[in-house]
């Protein structure tokens, strides 16, 4: 168990980017929650409507041993758009704006390579913001595993948010 491993994430909402990584061969757990902004022990109310600086993030645990951070990231990159600076989808403001909290110099060096790998095939710039991380706080209960404990409403939310086309 101690060579576990964590990423944070911010992909905009976390029930609709949870998935994409709980399902993933390595992946220990995904745990929804908020960084970046000051304010201590954010709750989502305030972290939705923009009080607080906070973003939507989530903590993957995982064993490099089984997946690296570096495929990680390539997942994340694959799952947003990464070159809306505005949010994600329907969900608009800095509490949905994509980034990544970085642990130490090798994480970092992995994600600006990826993102200038991606820069420089589109001809576009990422909005993917990279900053050391400071504090992890989870969020409520209630948002952990959500497309697990609401499917029918996880299902809508990614039909409404624009991240799943509608089923004729």
């Amino acid at each position: 168990m101690n060579s576990m491993k964590s990423a944070y994430f911010a992909g905009g909402c976390f029930w609709c980017i949870t998935p994409v990584f709980s399902e993933m061969n390595g992946v220990r757990k995904v745990i929804s929650g908020y960084c970046g902004g000051d304010e201590a022990d954010p709750v989502y109310a305030d972290v939705k409507n923009q009080l607080t600086g906070h973003r939507e993030t989530i903590r993957i645990d995982y064993d490099p041993a089984l997946v690296s951070y570096d495929r990680l990231f390539a997942a994340f990159l694959d799952n947003v758009d990464p070159f809306d600076g505005g949010g994600q989808f329907i969900d608009r403001g800095h509490s949905y704006t994509l980034a990544a909290y970085f642990e130490n110099e090798a994480e970092l060096s992995c994600l600006t390579r990826q993102i200038r790998r991606l820069e420089e095939e589109s001809g576009r710039s990422v909005c993917v913001s990279l900053e050391p991380l400071r504090v992890f706080y989870c969020a409520e209960e209630e948002h952990q595993d959500y497309y697990l404990k609401h499917p029918a409403e996880f299902e809508q939310e990614l039909i409404d948010s624009g991240r799943k086309p509608k089923s004729e």
